[in-house]
């Protein structure tokens, strides 16, 4: 398994974010097979961490056009900075209570 984190740090959000941000969601787990998908802002800083069960759907993803889109937007609009990093899950462990 795979995950994407997506860090960066926010110029400005308006209703179109919210609305992209939902769009693009909803896109990478019913059209790519994004296994789950969960972002946070605080203050100035937004985190988002999608797992995946493939390089190959994650750049799928990456390449899909909606999602350059939402790419572009981001970078001239919403956010001051941005980092990206894809890592392969090595161990997963947990409690379901």
């Amino acid at each position: 398994m795979y995950a994407v984190i997506f860090r960066a740090e926010v110029k400005e959000f308006d209703e179109s974010y919210s609305d992209m941000a939902n769009r693009m969601r909803e896109l990478a787990i019913n059209e790519y097979g994004c296994i789950e998908f969960s972002s946070c802002t605080e203050g100035n800083s937004e985190i988002a961490i999608s797992y995946w069960s493939s390089k190959e759907a994650i750049q799928a993803w990456k390449n899909n056009p909606e999602h350059k889109q939402a790419q572009a937007l981001g970078k001239s609009k919403w956010y001051r900075s941005y980092q990206v990093q894809v890592v392969e899950v090595l161990h997963q462990y947990g409690s379901n209570t």
